[in-house]
């Protein structure tokens, strides 16, 4: 028999998904696994710790492999047997009741967010929780207008007229694994199409951030009319549980967010059974700043845009590219900068940037940042731990080469990295050299830095400082930051099967 692959689906570059290094536990969960239309307690459970104090908050369900394996057959029942695919009306009564459900819950929800994240409440003003909401309602919305056929005409085939149409179907029964960093985003994103295109889904949750995606489970259950099955939601510390859900033949589609090794592993392990694969992976944005930008401007969104949610976003540009002219003028003004970012405990209204997930991850950051001081780069502000609880100073590197460690991998923190240019080619040249593609930024006059965006190899960028992330927009990356896109139009296509009709005319 083959060795079924391990999926880990922790922090990016991580070998185990046990949360903090935690094993399982005995205490009694606080919050429960979602299958077949039940909320299930399990014996065993995993502890779910508040990064801001390191203390324990919670315990989550450890779910099974035969956990697992009951909610994949629960999604494939609810697809094969119930109405969910080709009941409209139906999907959009469901999508418009859990936007108002959340609506409704969304204080609860911004605490959970608040203790189990670490994110401040501005950010759950935004994608940490109210723009995912919106997402629900966007789909709603769309899948009352969006054309699920297309007609194609007639053509003449052997003396007969043959009419042509489209019909556009739900892809099946689809595993979404998310990641820890916004969960709430990365949940609704993948959830709120699927279910728009008809599809029956199992959700599995980060294993940092369990509680949040099972109290989304609870009120599924608990206050939509969301069939049985249609919506299963399981969070554990086994990686097999993972490994059930991009291995079994009943899966028809995998959907994942995360590091783009783990991606890479379920791709991998998808090909078995030849799964339509979603990928949203990792990032190294560049921003670049050219010799005619406001500096100010430039500096102010790349300090503020880095230690963002303690820099721990895979869109978000952790290089600065600088003219070599202007290298000392801009790294002063970022350093002051981040004099200002206030940090802390984020249930403190007055934090900016709350803390790492894991005294894990915090241990990984450092270790690229003091690896990047040895390798010569300059550290001008931050390199250091704050306790008690995950946090880590907001970090500038300068004199950084373009190939080092620092410049090239996913940190995944609080960490910009100043790296410099001598003319446009060059910076377009510095930009591209990544493995990379998801997103970047430009500062500078419009015409100029338009013309440079588009020789940037991504899928998504800034134009002095624009905002293009929103529940209508496809957001996803090129080259090996993923494959497929969230949001928009685009987002419902991708759950989405095409089926050609032919018929002869009488």
């Amino acid at each position: 028999m083959q060795e079924t692959p391990t999926i880990s689906e922790d922090v990016p570059g991580a070998d185990s998904i046990a949360p903090h290094g935690a094993g399982t536990s005995e205490h009694k969960a606080d919050r429960r696994l979602l299958i077949d239309g039940r909320l299930v307690e399990t014996e065993r459970t995993f502890p779910s710790l508040n990064p801001a104090t390191g203390e324990v908050l919670g315990h989550a369900p450890d779910a099974t492999v035969a956990d697992a394996r009951a909610a994949v057959d629960a999604a494939r029942r609810a697809f094969d047997e119930s109405g969910w695919a080709t009941d409209v009306a139906l999907r959009v009564r469901c999508l418009e009741q859990l936007h108002s459900t959340l609506v409704e819950h969304r204080d609860e929800l911004a605490a959970l967010t608040i203790a189990e994240v670490g994110a401040t409440e501005s950010l759950c003003q935004g994608a940490q929780l109210d723009q995912p909401i919106g997402i629900v309602r966007y789909y709603a919305d769309l899948l009352k207008s969006y054309p699920m056929t297309e007609d194609l005409g007639n053509i003449e085939s052997r003396g007969m007229q043959h009419h042509r149409w489209v019909e556009k179907e739900a892809a099946g029964v689809v595993a979404a694994i998310i990641a820890y960093n916004y969960p709430n985003q990365l949940a609704l994103a993948k959830l709120a199409p699927a279910l728009a295109a008809g599809c029956t889904v199992v959700l599995k949750s980060a294993p940092d951030t369990p509680l949040i995606t099972l109290a989304l489970g609870e009120l599924i259950a608990e206050h939509t009319d969301i069939p049985a099955g249609v919506v299963n939601v399981l969070s554990g510390a086994d990686p097999e549980v993972g490994a059930v859900l991009t291995t079994s033949p009943d899966v028809d589609m995998v959907t994942f967010t995360g590091s783009t090794p783990t991606g890479r592993r379920i791709m991998a392990a998808a090909s078995e059974t030849l799964k339509k694969v979603f990928l949203e992976l990792g990032g190294k944005s560049a921003a670049i700043v050219l010799d005619d930008a406001d500096f100010s401007m430039a500096a102010l969104f790349s300090a503020f845009s880095m230690v963002t949610h303690a820099g721990q976003g895979c869109a978000l540009t952790s290089r600065l590219l600088v003219p070599e002219a202007h290298k000392d003028e801009i790294v002063e003004l970022i350093k002051n900068n981040f004099g200002h970012v206030r940090f802390g405990n984020p249930v403190d209204p007055s934090v900016y940037m709350g803390p790492l997930i894991s005294e894990k991850q915090r241990d990984k950051v450092d270790g690229m940042v003091q690896r990047a001081v040895q390798a010569g780069a300059t550290l001008v502000t931050g390199g250091e731990k704050v306790d008690p609880g995950y946090f880590y100073k907001p970090t500038l590197l300068a004199d950084v080469h373009p190939d080092s460690e620092i410049a090239q991998d996913e940190v995944f923190g609080p960490v910009l990295v100043v790296i410099t240019y001598s003319d446009d080619d060059d910076a377009v040249r510095i930009a591209n050299n990544s493995i990379y593609g998801l997103s970047g930024a430009v500062f500078g006059s419009e015409e100029r830095a338009l013309a440079l965006a588009r020789r940037i190899r991504t899928g998504t960028f800034s134009i002095n400082g624009g905002n293009y992330f929103n529940p209508d927009t496809p957001f996803g990356g090129f080259k090996q930051s993923g494959i497929g896109r969230e949001m928009g139009t685009a987002g419902l296509e991708e759950f989405l099967e095409t089926k050609t009709f032919a018929r002869v005319l009488s």
